[in-house]
Order: C-alpha cells, then structure tokens, then sequence
C-alpha cells in the first residue's frame, strides 16, 4: 500500500482520537517508518493498542511537555504522559542543542510512554549530524538473571553515527532473543515462534506465540542481556524519576494509571576530538574496510548495522508497503470506530 495513504490513514486516526494535528502527523509518519524498515512490530499494528489508552485515559492526547534545564549539558524533559513518540524527539532536539554548545548533551525523560521503534531517535540525531544514545526501560518482559518472573523490561538500546558517502552506523536492538512485540504480531497472526525465545506463564518453554507472550521473554546471552537490562532500567527510571523496578504498566495489560517511562537521550559532537570533515572520512574508512573483509561461508556481502532496515525502507517508499490481512481487519474496525474512511485497506 503507498506510503502517504497510510500516513494519512494514521494521522487521521489518532487526530480523530484527540491528539493535536502536528502530533497525530508526527506519530502516523514514525509509524509507518517502522513498517517501511520492516519492523512491523512497532509499526501500524501499534494502533489499536495505542488508541485503547488514549480511551482509558492512562494518555494525556495533548501533552504539556516541559524542558528543564538542570546543567549546562543536562536537562529533563517531563512528558506529561503524553505518547512517547513527542516525548522522545523532544529529548533528542533538547540534547542535539545542548551538544552544540557543550559538545555533549544529555537528557533524562519522565512521564513518557511507549515510544515505538527506538532507531527513529538516533536517526534523528544522525540526520542533524550527532552521535548518539538513545535507552529506554519498559514494562516487566523477562526475568533478572536467576528469577523466573518478568521484572526487567524487554529495555531497547539503539545508537547511532553519522558517517558520509559510505552511509551511517544505527545499532536497535532489545535486550530480549526477540522484541516481545514480533511475539505479539506472531501471536495475532497464528504463527509459532522460534525455540529458546521464551517461557510460558508456567515457566515452560514453548514456541506458543500467544503463550509466550503471555509468559517471559528471554534475554539474549542468558546473564549478560539480563544484566543489560538493569543497567536501562537504572539509567531510564531509577535516575531520571520514572517509574523502575518493575512498576512501568503494561502497554497491553494496565489501564490502572499511566506507565511513566524513562529514556536517556546522549548527543555528541562529531568535532570534539577532530575537525567534522576528518571524522566523517575516517567513518568512511572504517566503513569501507569492513565491507572489504573476507565474507564467511554463505554471506554475499557484509552489512553495516542498519543498513538491511534502510533497503528496506527504501523499497517501500517506491513500492509500498504490505499489511497482513489480520493487521488490516483491526486498523478497519478502528476506523469504522472513528467514523474515518478506509476503503482502501480493504485491498489487504
């Protein structure tokens, strides 16, 4: 499906649900860019989810999100628990301008929410020339190491640097085997889900989508992702003063209050050690080498972290973008909700 029917379809959906104009355009376009890099996870199948606390009233639809300035390279940005999406690209703005007065800034974020695909930040950074760190914790998706309940969040950690001709480094990864949201997509789609990945409620492994994500989510390399994970939680909740500690509500299963997410945001200046031009071309280099290594057996060429995401994205701006028939029959139930025309899903 073309790419601007869906960011329209989006923005429309969530300005119907209350949120300002700029806003609802803002989280239908980081939406769709999650389906474009084929993260469909954190993508439009989002919604229903989303909208479902917009109507529970654990989100603020149009937030106050206020900036403070604590230190000349700190700040923390309050977000009125308002979608995470605003929250972040806040904390990213905030950060970039306090990196290209002090060379590097670093911001703290409360009362946020879930805030979707976490390399939509550090892309922002990297479009506007910054390296950066993006962390945020989550709701309880597995286990410390040694427990057998979910205390620590599935914790995202994305970077990213910007390079020049031979393209960025942009690093998003989970701290779970797999996202607990490709559980959730395999779950409502009828799919089973790779061994290993997870636990059931009864602490039994099973390759039951549905089971497991009812269950726990296991951390990649046993302690060391686990460990990982406390460090996000740490870093995002217990220093910023957002919920930790297992205490972030579930996006799926509580409507008692809002989650009260905490992300850091850092922002570096490519120039603090070197003029940018020589950074940029020693990106370059180090770019070049690595796809100049021997490749081992059965990889046609060596990839950069990211760059599978981008191809990918930059086929769907031309070809559009596929949504799974169970994906489309929600977001149509959704719209009929709203009283929003979308005719044009009904292709999928």
């Amino acid at each position: 499906m073309p790419v601007p029917a869906l960011q329209a379809f989006a923005a429309a959906i969530f300005e119907r649900a209350g949120l300002r104009g700029e806003d609802a355009g803002q989280i239908a376009h980081d939406l769709v860019a999650a389906d474009l890099r084929g993260l469909a996870s954190h993508g439009l199948s989002r919604i229903p989810m989303y909208l479902e606390r917009l109507r529970r009233g654990v989100v603020n639809p149009q937030p106050d999100i206020v900036v403070h300035r604590s230190w000349p390279a700190a700040s923390l940005v309050d977000g009125d628990d308002g979608m995470g999406f605003l929250a972040a690209r806040k904390a990213v703005d905030e950060a970039i301008e306090l990196a290209r007065v002090n060379g590097i800034g670093l911001v703290g974020v409360r009362r946020s929410t879930h805030f979707g695909m976490s390399a939509l930040y550090v892309k922002q950074a990297s479009d506007a020339g910054f390296l950066s760190l993006v962390l945020t914790n989550s709701s309880p998706a597995i286990p410390v190491w040694g427990g057998r309940t979910t205390f620590l969040g599935a914790a995202p950690f994305a970077a990213g640097v910007p390079g020049g001709d031979q393209g960025d480094y942009l690093l998003d990864m989970a701290m779970t085997v797999i996202a607990r949201g490709k559980i959730r997509l395999a779950a409502k789609e009828g799919r089973p889900i790779e061994p290993g990945l997870a636990l059931d409620k009864n602490g039994a492994p099973t390759t039951n989508a549905a089971d497991a994500f009812e269950g726990v989510c296991l951390p990649f390399g046993g302690h060391k992702g686990a460990a990982l994970a406390m460090l996000m939680d740490l870093l995002c909740g217990v220093l910023t003063g957002a919920n930790f500690g297992g205490e972030v509500k579930s996006l799926y299963f509580d409507h008692s209050e809002p989650q009260n997410v905490g992300h850091l945001v850092i922002a570096i200046r490519p120039d603090l050690f070197m003029s940018k031009e020589e950074f940029t071309h020693r990106m370059d280099t180090f770019v070049t080498r690595v796809k100049g290594l021997p490749r081992a057996q059965g990889f046609d060429e060596i990839l950069m972290p990211g760059e599978p995401e981008a191809r990918k994205a930059e086929t769907g701006q031309t070809k559009g973008i596929v949504i799974p028939p169970e994906i489309a029959k929600d977001l149509r139930a959704e719209a009929d909700r709203l009283q929003i025309s979308a005719d044009f899903l009904a292709e999928a």
